[in-house]
């Protein structure tokens, strides 16, 4: 039989210490699943809402764009950990719609693509400009404008101007 035998007082202390880092390991991983879970749901007076169709209907249409009421594929997928030249020129475009997927990375989201019905020069092609959004937790955190055919493009949500296109 082994008998430890410790003073009342450093007892309480060790429980106290030992409380007090539960505590703040408790609290540090609360704070990173709530900074990773809590994606704005608007910026610069853009609602990124697409938890339901509608939202999502919604939030092309605030750039101007019209979407074919069926999405072409819906699937999941993993923000890589580690990001090669491609995801970074990615992460670029969303850089330049005030979103970032570096916060993301490792996170499964899910992925909304829709065919763009009124694209300049494309109105009446069918299938060939898609609206991909990223969706996590019911919000957009990222996504793009493209073509699909051969040598095509991919861009912000923007709709493309004389001035921008």
């Amino acid at each position: 039989m082994f008998v430890l035998s410790v003073k009342s007082d450093k007892a309480i202390k060790f429980a106290l210490c030992f409380l007090l880092v539960c505590a703040l390991s408790i609290g540090g991983i609360i704070s990173v699943v709530k900074n990773k879970a809590l994606p704005a749901s608007t910026i610069g007076g853009i609602t990124m809402r697409a938890e339901t169709h509608e939202e999502r209907m919604t939030f092309f249409s605030q750039f101007g764009w019209e979407i074919d009421e069926n999405p072409v594929t819906v699937k999941e997928v993993i923000i890589p950990e580690e990001f090669d030249e491609t995801y970074e020129d990615y992460n670029d475009i969303q850089r330049q719609q005030n979103l970032d997927l570096e916060k993301y990375k490792g996170t499964r989201v899910k992925m909304w693509s829709y065919n763009i019905l009124n694209y300049p020069g494309y109105e009446n092609t069918d299938g060939i400009i898609r609206g991909n959004i990223l969706v996590y937790e019911g919000i957009v955190i990222g996504g793009d404008i493209c073509s699909n055919e051969l040598g095509g493009f991919m861009h912000t949500f923007s709709l493309p101007t004389e001035d921008n296109p």
